[in-house]
This record gives structure tokens, sequence and C-alpha cells, in this order.
């Protein structure tokens, strides 16, 4: 069933005064988007990775309760993603506001969370509403709350002890039925070391943590993640591109360093220029396929020139990653031996810059 959007009417007055138009542009900004259809609900934590389960399987259980949540992993993991999943399986009427600590000015924090009233610091012309009193009803997730400032820390304990605010320059407090998700890339228990985070208010949110393993360590959610991130741009926009068995196993092989981020930019940086194409190795970033360009040029052939050994395919069939990987470290190996045992002339053998040679040679712990 399709969910009906949700109307936001603009309440201004004409004439326009430019703060109040500025305050409308604002609010619009922190709503939530709709998709094509019209649906904000979210595809689940994709992967198949034992990881991927276990955070499904908290998500599920944690949801429909109140309890603080504390998202831990690097950035591009999709922090993001699973506090947005919290919301829409709690049933939580209310709306998903996001704020970004290590983005916000120290010094315009508070009146970000809080809200201000008219008057109540220069440029102050209007009463205006904070993030808690936006999502009130529903969930606030405070992204990067470890950069957060030490001064909004002590303020930030105290609503999630008392559950109400006050607007910088009110008097009034206001109740807030707030859940609220918090993430950070940093390690709080080093910060509470260097006295850079409260550890009071480290336990007060670490009521349940989830944390998000790098995608190096899921490697298994590659293919699963690209399907996922090929079918979005096919539905939204009309274009996809087909990745071969030798691309995607080389994705599955990429550190990614910049995680499920990385590889979002990689794909529609490859949509833009090959759109409805198929995509090889030779189509990916040398430091992902190993093959450098320059040298490719130079042999157009070179990969058809490869001789193929003899398989007798199983009649169960084969795992052509685990195969094509055993394949890879046997040519490493024999590269090594022949080089005697010297990086640079086995990368020359190989056809592949040294660094990637070196990659390899510590994912296989030769």
């Amino acid at each position: 069933m399709t969910a009906t959007p949700k109307q936001y009417p603009l309440r201004l007055q004409w004439p326009v005064r430019l703060d109040e138009l500025g305050n409308v542009l604002e609010d619009i900004g922190l709503r939530p988007q709709l998709t094509d259809d019209g649906d904000t609900s979210l595809q689940p934590f994709i992967g198949v990775s034992e990881s991927a389960r276990s955070i499904r399987q908290m998500l599920s259980q944690v949801a429909p309760t109140t309890a603080t949540v504390l998202i831990t992993g690097q950035s591009g993991t999709g922090k993001e993603v699973v506090a947005r999943q919290l919301h829409e399986q709690s049933q939580r009427s209310g709306e998903f506001v996001a704020v970004n600590c290590g983005a916000i000015p120290a010094e315009l924090l508070e009146s970000e969370l809080f809200g201000h009233e008219k008057g109540a610091f220069t440029g102050a012309t209007v009463r205006r509403k904070g993030r808690f009193e936006q999502a009130n009803g529903g969930t606030l997730f405070l992204d990067e709350i470890g950069d957060m400032p030490s001064a909004m820390q002590v303020k930030l304990l105290r609503v999630l002890q008392e559950r109400v605010i006050e607007r910088v320059g009110g008097m009034k407090s206001i109740a807030v039925d707030v859940r609220v998700v918090a993430a950070t890339h940093r390690d709080l228990e080093a910060r509470i070391a260097e006295d850079q985070f409260r550890e009071d208010l480290y336990y007060r949110l670490n009521v349940v943590e989830i944390e998000i393993p790098p995608l190096c360590d899921r490697a298994d959610d590659v293919e699963p993640l690209l399907a996922e991130i090929v079918g979005r741009h096919r539905k939204r926009h009309g274009v996809a591109v087909h990745f071969d068995a030798f691309a995607i196993n080389a994705l599955t092989r990429y550190a990614w360093p910049g995680n499920v981020r990385e590889l979002a930019n990689l794909v529609e940086r490859l949509i833009v220029s090959k759109p409805y194409g198929d995509i090889g190795l030779r189509d990916l970033p040398v430091e992902i396929s190993g093959i450098d360009p320059v040298e490719c040029s130079a042999n157009e052939n070179a990969l058809g020139q490869i001789p193929a050994a003899p398989i007798d395919l199983p009649s169960d069939g084969v795992d052509l990653r685990t195969h094509l990987a055993a394949v890879e470290r046997t040519l490493i190996l024999e590269a090594l031996a022949k080089a005697d045992g010297v990086v640079a002339r086995a990368a020359k053998l190989l056809s592949v810059q040294r660094t990637t040679l070196v990659e390899k040679i510590k994912r296989y712990e030769l």
C-alpha cells in the first residue's frame, strides 16, 4: 500500500519579510524527502553477511522500544540509514529530524537544537522552534555526536534526563517526547579519556549500541549493495549499467576506504560515463581493477591473451568468486617466485601497479 505524502502548508503573510521566508525555507529543508513514488519508507539495511543480518535483527528488536541508541562505525558505512530504519520501524507518529552536530558552529548549535525566542539575540526577529520540538513525537538523529562542544553536552544530558527543553531567551520549560538516536565515527571512550566527551552523557546515549562494520569486513555485501544502487538509479532515472563477473570480483576484493558512500559514488560516476553500458575491469579505477589504463591502451587485447586453463565445471557448479581469488593468489605466488620476491618485478610480470600488488599481497597474507 502506497503511503499518502504529508502536506506541509506554508504559513506566510504578505508582504513576506526576508527573515520569515528564510525560516520557512529552512524548515522545509528539514522535512523528509519523498521518493519518486511518494513513499518515505526506506529499503532495509542491505547485505547478506552475518553482520548485516545481525544489524537487521537488532533493528527489529530495538525499534519498537523507546531506548536511546548509539550507532558507531566509520564514515560512509550507513549510520543514517540505520537511524532512519529505527524510526520507520518504531511506528512513531512524528518526523525523523537529522542534525549534524559537527557541521553547525558551536555558538549556533543551542538555538538549532532548542530554538529561540524573539529578541533572544541579535537577528532573532521571530520565535523559532528547534530540532527537538520539530521531532516531537518522532526521532531526533544526532549525527557526529562526538564533535559536540562540551558546553552543549551538559545541556543535552539535562534534556535526556528530564525530557524538557528551554528555548534560548525563554523561561518556560517545554516537555518533548523525542526518541534520540546518536551516531559517531569517533572512539568516544578515547574522547572521554582525553576529556573531550562527558562520560555520563556517553552512558546516557549508549543504552543500546549498534556497531556497523566497515565494508571491507563484509565483502559479501558488496554485490547486493551494488545491485540495490544500480536498481535505484534505474528506477529514478531510467538508466543502468551491468557489471561483469570480473568487475564484480574486483569490487568485492577492494578495501573501500570510503565504504558504501564510495561505492555509491563510483556507480553514479560510471552511469554518467557509460549509461546502459557493460562495465568490465578496464572501466574501473586502477586502484580497484589493478589494471593500468596506459598499459591497456598499448595492448587492447591484453586480457584476451591470457591463456585460459582447461576447467571441467562440476555438475553442482562452482563458486566463481572463490575460484577467481584462488587463481589470483596462485598467479601472485608464481610471479613473486619468478621475481625472486622483488615486488616491483612481480608487479611488472602481472601488469599491475606495485601499490596494487602490495595491497593484494597483504589481503592474501602472502
